[in-house]
């Protein structure tokens, strides 16, 4: 999920396994999706970022990404990120386990049509523009709550052309048939999913009381 100055745009791919090859596809497809050149690049420390194949992709292009990641066992460093990962995905995919390497293209085939849409035009989020302390108490302050689309119109970073694309894209979406057809996509996605409870089954010990294998 790309940050920029007017928050973070949405867009997701879900990758099986960690291989470089795999990785590096999703971070191409998510780069061609947004309103704006790539510039930098900041992951955590997990082995499918942090290796020499991903480093000559984002490096040795003739526009160079900055190429950064966070300080080990400092999760807080991401935390634009890590946020979304309750907002954007739990909260409507659960906990379920994805244990078959083709619900990884049923889901990104979710992710990249009408999700994308509503979560950058129509789910609005705030960004904190003041902190500090009074007394015992640490005070936030929020601005208004904008959509990412919105953010992108106000932003002077982006090349009108681009703005006038989204407005254009914009005038044609209705939010409604939108969080439907992903409501619905969600729910058979779901049906293929294995649940975490059911792989949990109790078992009678010799004293016959009851325990979790």
């Amino acid at each position: 999920m790309p940050v920029q100055e007017f928050g973070a745009v949405v867009t997701i791919k879900a990758v099986w396994g960690k291989g470089y090859l795999g990785v590096k596809n999703a971070i191409q497809s998510m780069e061609q999706t947004l309103p704006f050149p790539l510039r930098g690049f900041d992951c955590d420390n997990g082995s499918e970022f942090l290796n020499w194949h991903l480093h000559r992709y984002l490096c040795k292009r003739k526009r160079p990404v900055q190429y950064t990641r966070s300080r080990p066992y400092q999760k807080n460093d991401n935390a634009h990120i890590e946020e979304k990962n309750w907002s954007v995905v739990r909260q409507y995919l659960g906990y379920n386990r994805f244990d078959r390497p083709e619900l990884a293209a049923q889901l990104n085939a979710i992710y990249t049509t009408e999700w994308r849409l509503l979560m950058n035009f129509f789910i609005p989020s705030t960004k904190l523009i003041e902190k500090y302390r009074d007394r015992s108490r640490t005070i936030k302050r929020y601005d208004r709550p904008k959509t990412p689309y919105q953010r992108i119109l106000k932003s002077k970073a982006i090349p009108g052309k681009n703005k006038q694309e989204l407005e254009q894209l914009f005038k044609t979406l209705n939010p409604f048939e939108i969080q439907q057809t992903v409501q619905r996509n969600i729910m058979a996605f779901l049906k293929q999913t294995t649940p975490i409870q059911q792989e949990i089954q109790p078992v009678r010990r010799p004293d016959g009381l009851r325990k979790i294998a």
